[in-house]
């Protein structure tokens, strides 16, 4: 009682919750993890509570979990992996702090959404940078921290965009801001002089915004972060590419690239592309069944001086790259059109949330690799389905482009009851048993949630050593989100 006490203190009752029904809802996800019942859940207010918390879980050796995004979850980085623990939930800390639109930056807390932060943006002519059709509860800095690609490769200059600086708690209950964040001055007064938290290394030589995006929150907690954002277009253009093979738009993604023109660049195949459209499971079939194979969604967008005749040659230029590679660029697909797809990927996913739509149920694989690997890391997830009795045309298939197409982001979507043990169990095999065989044929699983991290960190002994080392800097009581990762 005496440490529900203290964390009373620090949020106040009605911020902690200990009843079952609340415990049992953070408890598990809807990955494969194993539950487990955290002991507490609370929810502060602000940087300082975070502090707090942080620093009292030192002194009572409490595991910590972080929690930016509402339900549901998909990827076992926010179920306890030891018991004891209290989950930290963000979602109260939803204040964008400042838009400033002539840096194109934005300040959000974690619990800002995107449903939350569009429209905020709108007001000042900016948009923010996408990752695919998100859920509408997803934390615009959790989805940055998780390096969920952006679906403007061309935007995309360095893996960690479009995150800028930070303000973390670390592990050790030091509160720290990265790159231009970091000084000096307070941030209030970096802002009477002009600056904006643009620059996300620093300071000095020390890059320490990498050390905490992509750790599952084992390294601290992040309580605000800046976001670059874009102008919103004058003028735009949208087309599809349909294709029954997809080695022809892996050709004309890289010619793309090679010249720089577009913005917006993607591949789906029919059923991730139905899922999204449908309005309803009953939907989904029948436009997969009437959409060809593959479709590569293309934009191009145009503000600022002379916006339509940009969008007019760069159309040109397009028109006649996809012609050299023997492709179409089409208005409408399948009585789908380009403009309705543009629509759908502008904005957070209705509910039910579009991976869930078919089945209720869905597990995700996603790795890097090149644009020219992907026809093989496709075939072999096919040849493993097929092996598994998966329904191949249940398949999801999402190829997103990133570093300007230096290397893509290669996912497969797999729908399935949950409430069917056989079902839940193929998938399990099957997520199992592939996510090993497309680790050997070199899929980089960089963002290693859950049974990946023996995928990844088993390979790398140097790299895990090395990280075990950090760890012990910035958390040396081990409190933040122990048991993920290699940790």
């Amino acid at each position: 009682m005496a440490q529900k006490e203290d964390l009373v203190k620090i949020v106040g009752a009605k911020n902690l919750f200990d009843n079952p029904k609340t415990l049992e809802n953070y408890s598990k996800d809807e990955s494969f993890v194993h539950p487990i019942r955290p002991r507490y859940v609370v929810k502060p207010k602000n940087t300082e509570e975070v502090q707090g918390i942080v620093k009292w879980a030192n002194e009572t050796l409490t595991p910590l979990v972080p929690v930016s995004s509402g339900p549901p979850h998909f990827r076992g980085d926010t179920v306890p992996s030891t018991g004891g623990a209290v989950v930290v939930d963000l979602s109260k800390m939803k204040r964008i702090v400042r838009v400033d639109r002539p840096n194109r930056v934005v300040m959000v807390e974690p619990g800002v959404t995107f449903t939350q932060l569009i429209p905020a943006l709108e007001k000042e002519g900016l948009g923010a940078y996408m990752p695919l059709v998100p859920r509408s509860n997803k934390s615009v800095v959790g989805s940055m921290l998780e390096r969920e690609p952006i679906t403007m490769p061309r935007h995309h200059w360095d893996i960690q965009d479009p995150l800028l600086c930070i303000e973390v708690i670390f592990g050790t209950g030091d509160m720290f801001r990265t790159g231009s964040a970091a000084g000096m001055g307070t941030i209030e007064e970096q802002w009477e002089v002009g600056k904006a938290q643009m620059r996300p290394m620093g300071p000095s030589q020390a890059d320490l915004q990498r050390v905490v995006q992509g750790s599952q929150g084992t390294m601290g907690i992040v309580t605000w972060a800046t976001m670059k954002c874009r102008i919103l277009p004058e003028h735009k253009r949208a087309f599809l590419v349909p294709c029954d093979r997809i080695e022809p738009l892996i050709d004309l993604s890289y010619r793309l690239f090679h010249v720089l023109v577009g913005d917006e660049c993607l591949i789906l195949n029919n059923h991730n592309l139905a899922c999204i459209l449908a309005q309803n499971a009953t939907g989904v079939v029948p436009l997969r069944e009437a959409l060809p194979p593959w479709v590569l969604f293309f934009s191009i967008e145009g503000y600022g001086v002379l916006p339509e005749e940009k969008v007019t040659y760069q159309e040109g230029d397009f028109r006649d790259i996809a012609q050299l590679v023997g492709l179409e660029p089409m208005d409408i697909v399948a009585g789908i059109t380009a403009d309705h797809v543009a629509e759908a990927l502008s904005k957070p996913s209705a509910k039910p949330y579009w991976k869930l739509k078919f089945k209720d149920g869905c597990h995700d694989i996603f790795f890097l690799t090149t644009l020219d690997r992907i026809p093989d890391f496709v075939k072999a997830m096919y040849d493993q389905a097929e092996s598994y009795r998966y329904p191949l045309a249940d398949i999801g298939v999402y190829i997103q482009p990133t570093v300007q197409g230096c290397n893509c982001h290669c996912e497969f979507n797999l729908s399935y009851d949950p409430n069917s043990a056989k079902e839940v169990e193929r998938v399990k095999g099957l997520v199992t048993e592939k996510s090993m065989a497309l680790a050997n044929m070199g899929g980089f699983f960089s963002r290693p949630y859950g049974p990946w991290a023996d995928v990844a960190y088993r390979r790398d002994a140097e790299t895990t050593a090395a990280l075990r080392k950090v760890k012990g800097i910035f958390d040396a009581n081990n409190i933040m989100n122990p048991g993920k990762l290699c940790f």
